[in-house]
């Protein structure tokens, strides 16, 4: 119970020591707002940890996005139910999201 999904994928993912952590979801990507419940809702193409912990975008879970953030492992958010995107994002095309550390 104290141990969500999105924790357990991070976990995982530092274990088998992956290069991203790819975040399977409905929408294609992280917004402003809920872009089901707001038609204003802006998408991000990048995000730092720093702006998702700052700006509570509910990309994953804190303990999630903390661990991401330690181990320096990238996430791509990005909708699986648009047929081609599973390919799409292991391909390394520039779909939904990428958190990580954005460079300057």
């Amino acid at each position: 119970p104290f141990v969500t999904p999105d924790t357990a994928a991070a976990l995982r993912a530092k274990e088998i020591e992956a290069e991203i952590l790819l975040k399977a979801t409905r929408v294609d990507g992280v917004y402003s707002d809920d872009p089901e419940k707001n038609p204003h809702a802006v998408r991000y193409e990048r995000l730092s940890y720093e702006q998702v912990l700052r700006d509570r975008l509910r990309v994953m879970d804190l303990t999630a996005i903390s661990m991401c953030m330690d181990n320096h492992l990238p996430i791509l958010v990005f909708n699986f139910t648009k047929e081609g995107n599973i390919e799409r994002a292991i391909a390394g095309e520039p779909i939904g999201t990428l958190v990580g550390e954005l460079r300057k």
